[in-house]
């Protein structure tokens, strides 16, 4: 394959051509696009001309092969120099091909298909002309009133940072020069968004660095060792400083600490946020702030076009910055293989092939099934195929389970589930009545639910939040089900018929409310494409559920942010000597989630016994080998997903109580047993401590294991250099 000489190429670019490349635009703006010439509002006063569409160096939201090419062809009519464009877009969790939202996926534990998705996710949009994925979102997250929690996989940074590797390995594969169905990854977003004030979505963030880097930071870096591409830069402060224009956070340490050379990119108009943030007087301060922060692409402002020319020529920034950033957006559209073959991967005829063709399909329905968390079961489930039953509520026909990420998805080609169940008995054995809406409803329409509830021996019940009550700007102060919902929970128990309440939600919730009049709860998030057919197989049985919590739930809103692996307090509730009223509690609910890390129910039953240590003692360069035996103590098959966590005992810092270490999947059948073994060095207990050096300390440490962060077998050993 040619290569082109990016340095060349560089010195032939005019100024405008080289700031040029560090403007993102979206679709309307280009020749060929479908919706060209919509611009409104904010779009239509950016007042942005055709020299700068021309010299632009990537597009956004762009989708669809046919479109994709159009707009590449005009574009490289109009290009002096032909420099190809960047097409990027949102692929979060699937492409036309819907999986579960992350947290949801991130509940399966199963990396091989975590890392499936992301390729299937990948094929599809590569196919469809698309370059670059703004995924993962590795943002750690404890707070659920927070939307975009539904785009995280979770609240542990050990977990978190093992599916940011798979995701990226998914989505680029070994080699994204050869590879043309695969897709450059862009982690987001750099960094600690998941952790604004009061839940409130682009609100300011504020912790130590200490914090930041022991809990915060792990899982960017786990992409990156990956091997991702792109980084995206935050809305939020970090130590007072937006992120965006935060040269501290951006140049020393992600460029110069952790070697990134990649492209770094900001967030949907986060430049020109700076203003606003009030770090930068005008557009011209926000974009040298930004610039010398090392950010190279600007995404859907113009501070970079309109002024980095003339700061340059003022003096006022190095000349070398514009190049450097210019380097790299041209050594990825090299890397992409784009100056050889603009239109790489897009390919009309296989994006029929492909998109959300039986195998892509098949995994989309496994993943769903194995996303799904069993909260509750009081002997209701699996239901039984003579049972005649009542499905009732706002998701009991609704297809809107794609979740608020999935542009490209279809609605109408989602699985919902009447259709699942009806796969599984005949039409005259479920009656479906949708009762209410998600926050509103009829008298009428309520007692048409009830009638039908009447007839059935089990009544299903499917609830939750609409779409765009989660996702971007979908905090919520009010985590509950709306009024309306338990309202029909109200009425239906009334009737003293088993209940089983499946959840639709891209959050924890405070299920108060629901817990108590609920015989059987099934967290199912949003699904997917596929979600109705999974999770009829799980309440038939057909499935045994094995999915476990990866974000706590509360009991009350009033808990967060609660979390599995907290620190220790001066005053622990749960201390031998501890007072009855003096020690840090509340005195209406307990300190601990609701339901933990970590947690999730089966159809069967599983002991845990024989837990060994190889020593009582961790040498440095040494292993320290822990086998534990697991048993089904129930009547059928089963997944069992067994945690192995740590915690040190004492820290020159305080240390959290438990900490993810190690987890392992193992498949049981009616009385069959199997040993697990799993090992840990001591590159498992360094931390930062209070001069932010990362390392270990003598002392000793318990190791549990067990099937979530609350329950389990325990052991002592003591590390020693």
């Amino acid at each position: 394959m040619a290569m082109i000489d990016v340095g060349e190429l560089l010195k032939r670019m005019t100024m405008e051509e080289k700031v040029g490349q560090l403007m993102q635009l979206a679709t309307p703006f280009f020749k060929g696009a479908s919706d060209r010439g919509k611009i409104t509002g904010p779009m239509e006063r950016m007042n942005i001309s055709e020299q700068m569409i021309t010299n632009t160096g990537s597009v956004l939201g762009a989708w669809g092969a046919k479109e994709i090419k159009q707009i590449q062809q005009q574009h490289l009519e109009e290009s002096r120099l032909g420099i190809p464009l960047l097409f990027m877009s949102d692929v979060v969790h699937g492409y036309r091909t819907i999986f579960p939202v992350p947290l949801a996926i991130g509940c399966s534990w199963d990396v091989t298909l975590v890392e499936k998705s992301a390729a299937i996710a990948a094929k599809e949009a590569a196919v469809s002309g698309i370059h670059v994925t703004f995924a993962p979102m590795v943002d750690l997250v404890r707070d659920p009133r927070w939307g975009r929690v539904m785009e995280s996989t979770g609240e542990d940074p050990y977990l978190n940072g093992i599916f940011a590797k798979a995701q990226v390995n998914g989505f680029q594969g070994d080699d994204l020069t050869t590879n043309k169905e695969s897709v450059a990854s862009c982690v987001k977003h750099f960094a600690a968004y998941g952790a604004p004030e009061g839940g409130r979505d682009y609100n300011t963030v504020n912790m130590s660095e200490r914090e930041l880097r022991e809990s915060y930071l792990p899982a960017y870096q786990a992409a990156l060792e990956a091997g991702c591409e792109m980084v995206m830069t935050a809305f939020n402060t970090v130590d007072g400083i937006p992120a965006t224009g935060n040269k501290r956070l951006m140049r020393d340490l992600l460029r110069d600490e952790w070697g990134f050379n990649g492209v770094l990119i900001s967030d949907w108009g986060a430049v020109k946020e700076l203003i606003p943030h009030g770090v930068a007087v005008g557009e011209q301060e926000a974009a040298k702030l930004a610039l010398e922060a090392g950010v190279d692409i600007e995404m859907m402002t113009t501070t970079f076009v309109n002024h980095i020319q003339l700061l340059i020529e003022n003096g006022e920034i190095d000349a070398r910055l514009l190049d450097e950033a210019v380097i790299r957006i041209l050594e990825l559209k090299e890397k992409l293989g784009l100056f050889v073959d603009p239109y790489r991967g897009a390919d009309e005829k296989r994006e029929q092939e492909v998109l959300r063709c039986q195998e892509h399909l098949q995994t989309a329905e496994e993943l769903a099934g194995k996303s799904c968390v069993l909260l509750k079961n009081e002997a209701v489930l699996p239901l039984k195929r003579e049972q005649k039953i009542a499905l009732i509520g706002p998701f009991a026909d609704s297809n809107d389970i794609l979740g608020p990420w999935s542009f490209v998805g279809d609605k109408e080609d989602a699985i919902t589930v009447k259709d699942g169940m009806l796969q599984k008995i005949q039409p005259d054995q479920l009656l479906v009545a949708k009762g209410m809406g998600v926050e509103s409803g009829k008298k009428a329409d309520l007692e048409a639910a009830m009638e039908k509830a009447r007839e059935a021996d089990v009544i299903v019940l499917a609830l939750g939040e609409a779409s765009e009550m989660s996702g971007e700007a979908g905090s919520r102060s009010n985590i509950k089900l709306p009024a309306i919902q338990l309202e029909l929970i109200d009425r239906i128990r009334e009737l003293g018929k088993p209940i089983v309440s499946v959840l639709f939600n891209g959050r924890p919730l405070d299920v108060a409310g629901l817990v108590e009049k609920s015989d059987a709860i099934l967290e199912a998030w949003y699904p997917g494409s596929e979600g109705g057919a999974a999770i009829a197989s799980l309440l038939y049985g057909d499935t045994n559920p094995s999915g476990k919590l990866t974000m706590s739930f509360p009991y009350s809103v009033g808990q967060i942010p609660v979390y599995y692996n907290h620190y220790h307090t001066g005053r622990p509730k749960d201390a031998p000597d501890a007072q009855i009223r003096y020690v840090s509690q509340y005195l209406d609910i307990p300190n601990e989630p609701r339901y933990p890390f970590g947690y999730g129910l089966s159809y069967t039953t599983y002991s845990y016994g024989g837990l060994q240590l190889s020593s009582t003692q961790l040498q440095a360069g040494e292993k320290l080998v822990i086998n534990v035996t697991v048993t089904n103590t129930g009547q059928v098959a089963g997944e069992e997903i067994v945690q192995l966590y740590i915690q040190d005992k004492v820290g020159q810092v305080v240390r959290p109580k438990k900490e993810l270490k190690r987890f392992e999947s193992v498949y049981l059948t009616p009385g069959e047993s199997k040993t697990l073994t799993f090992s840990i060095t001591e590159e498992d207990l360094r931390y930062h401590h209070a001069d932010l050096s990362y390392r270990s300390d003598v002392g000793e440490f318990i190791v549990f294991v067990g099937p979530n962060s609350k329950e389990g077998l325990e052991d002592i050993f003591t590390f020693v250099k």
